[in-house]
């Protein structure tokens, strides 16, 4: 199952996608949050869509965030061994975990605001995770079952804020529309091999990232296992699994950064694509 949200910037309402066409689930389904996650929300929408005619919706329509705001977004540092060279990092022995502010989130096509004072707007296309079920001291090989699906997510990343100001990488991660989320959620069940998927970014139209999970440092299920031995997960929480190289500050020979106009495009197999449109901000 493919789950949207789609309509205007705050008043979204949930979707699917069957066959390729948007089809809205509103009238069986509140919004994909918290409490549709821990209330087996998935099992209980396939089931009801079986037995339900389902109003189309036109696909040229605005998709917002592929779910409602989480209680939190983590985020996994340095997971690619070519993305930690780019950037002259060690190899992390344990996975590098930060935090980015939901208020970030945006849906997947909307433009990107370059923050005030900003002179390093990065990109960065992940895999990341959406946790279905409560996740406390949970092990690897239990970890694929708290799992309610897999999104794409561009970590856009202020890099001046990030490493020069001190303090914690949440600052350089945090900024509105830093964090759009989809086109959708894709259930486990859609994906074949989650470390077998190529993911993809340009800038105008020129490739720079071009990786596969393959290469993840820390796979899927260990991200899971680890994260819930610090933290309890809830239902809806994302986790955001890294990025390959390619990131702007590991451009040669000079680091080279978003400005206004500038397209960003992004995709994952499997989890469909996005593009954003920067913008600088105007307050």
């Amino acid at each position: 199952m493919k789950l949207i949200r789609f309509g205007e910037a705050g008043r979204e309402k949930p979707g699917v996608i069957i066959n390729e066409e948007y089809f809205d689930v509103s009238a069986l389904v509140d919004d994909y949050n918290e409490e549709f996650f821990a209330g087996d929300g998935i099992k209980q929408l396939k089931e009801a869509i079986k037995s339900t005619s389902l109003p189309s919706v036109d696909k040229g329509i605005r998709l917002g965030p592929a779910l409602a705001r989480p209680s939190k977004i983590i985020c996994i540092g340095l997971n690619y061994k070519d993305h930690a060279a780019e950037t002259n990092a060690a190899i992390p022995t344990e996975p590098i975990v930060f935090f980015k502010a939901t208020s970030a989130i945006v849906g997947p096509n909307d433009d990107l605001e370059i923050p005030k004072n900003s002179k390093k707007t990065d990109w960065e296309v992940e895999l990341a995770i959406v946790i279905g079920k409560k996740a406390k001291y949970v092990t690897q090989d239990d970890a694929y079952n708290h799992i309610a699906g897999y999104v794409l997510h561009n970590d856009y990343s202020e890099r001046e804020f990030q490493l020069e100001r001190n303090g914690q990488w949440v600052k350089g991660k945090s900024s509105d529309t830093f964090a759009p989320i989809g086109p959708f959620i894709a259930t486990p069940d859609e994906i074949a091999d989650i470390h077998n998927l190529r993911l993809w970014l340009t800038v105008n139209g020129k490739m720079l990232q071009n990786g596969n999970t393959s290469n993840l440092i820390f796979k899927v299920p260990y991200i899971v296992s680890y994260l819930s031995q610090f933290m309890t997960l809830l239902p809806g929480d994302v986790i955001t699994t890294g990025t390959p190289a390619g990131v702007g500050l590991g451009q040669k020979p000079e680091p080279w950064y978003l400005k206004p106009g500038d397209v960003v495009e992004l995709g994952i197999d499997g989890l469909g694509s996005s593009k954003q449109l920067a913008k600088a901000y105007y307050g």
